[in-house]
């Protein structure tokens, strides 16, 4: 494999994946047009509910961590070399933005806004 092209990374994702890879693009992408939406819909960030979200993003990055383990079955002691835990710092990460996103969404979507909170500086 000299050179890699998208459909080479998405052949590999799907292979490691499976079903899972699409659900997890599609969530993403759901994701990204429901953060827009209230994004738009409140003209900014509003501090306090971005706060809370990320109190529930540290918790959703073990969530991802977990959930990587169990959609390739793998188990902490398969973790060997560097790269290995370099890849679960990366699904912590990714997890914990992911979860932030989804925590200020729900928060947003299924709240009403208060006078007192004001957009984020």
């Amino acid at each position: 494999m000299k050179e890699i092209s998208l459909a080479t990374l998405i052949s590999v994702f799907t292979e490691m994946m499976g079903f899972w890879f699409w659900v997890l693009i599609a969530f993403s992408v759901i994701g990204l047009i429901a953060i827009l939406f209230v994004l738009v819909k409140e003209r900014g960030l509003k501090a306090t509910r971005f706060v809370s979200s990320e109190l529930v993003g540290l918790l959703s990055g073990f969530v991802a961590i977990w959930i990587a383990l169990t959609v390739t079955q793998s188990s902490l002691a398969d973790i060997g070399g560097p790269i290995d835990w370099v890849l679960m710092v990366v699904i912590y990460v990714l997890g914990a933005i992911g979860g932030t996103i989804g925590a200020y969404v729900v928060q947003g979507l299924f709240s009403s806004t208060s006078k007192g909170d004001s957009p984020a500086a």
